[in-house]
């Protein structure tokens, strides 16, 4: 089965090299590559198909942003974490120990974020889209989703295929116009479909 397949994106050598570093010491962690600018994350994304990459969102050139934004549209299954500042306001083992988490939870298509990194995020990401544009089933599959549930769980909570999960997730990303489960997780929080504690609890 090998190791989750990560891909790093960050054009300062020290963060990769210290990144490679934690990250090594998880034998369910392989660094496949590293990346220095956005459009060399596209590149080796489509060459190495990662499971997930750790994408830092101020590069040079083409930005994290619209390489995630690429990344997403083009490889659907590959999760994205933005590393921006995530160091900021934490010790950094703590900081290390959370993103292995996060980076584990992404590659079963799961959403994990601390309740504090969660309330954080919502107050700086503005999502766009309106709740009235979801189902019923719809709005049902993502508060599940945001509480850290993959399709798996989601398919047998909710008594359908879980490839009728996915095809729910693809119209909730869609007709929200958000680009991961991560942004979802958010957007439910945001309109009070699950609270900030919830998030990620499974």
């Amino acid at each position: 089965m090998g190791g989750i397949r990560l891909l790093i994106a960050d054009d300062h050598s020290v963060v990769r090299q210290g990144l490679r570093m934690f990250l090594a010491l998880d034998p369910e962690l392989e660094i496949v590559g590293e990346a220095a600018t956005g459009e060399e994350a596209i590149r080796l994304a489509r060459e190495l198909h990662p499971q997930v990459v750790l994408m830092d969102l101020l590069m040079p050139g083409m930005g994290g942003v619209a390489a995630t934004g690429t990344i997403r549209s083009e490889m659907p299954d590959v999760e994205v974490i933005a590393l921006t500042s995530v160091l900021e306001d934490a010790a950094v083992t703590g900081a290390i120990r959370a993103g292995r988490q996060a980076v584990r939870s992404a590659a079963a298509g799961q959403v994990h974020l601390s309740p504090e990194a969660a309330a954080r995020l919502v107050r700086e990401v503005q999502i766009p889209g309106s709740p009235e544009a979801l189902t019923e089933r719809e709005t049902a599959v993502l508060r599940l989703l945001a509480k850290g549930q993959a399709n798996k769980q989601v398919a047998r909570e909710l008594r359908i295929g879980e490839q009728t999960v996915k095809t729910h997730v693809s119209n909730i990303l869609g007709k929200l116009q958000l680009q991961s489960r991560t942004q979802a997780a958010l957007y439910a929080v945001e309109r009070g479909l699950v609270s900030a504690s919830d998030l990620g609890r499974g």
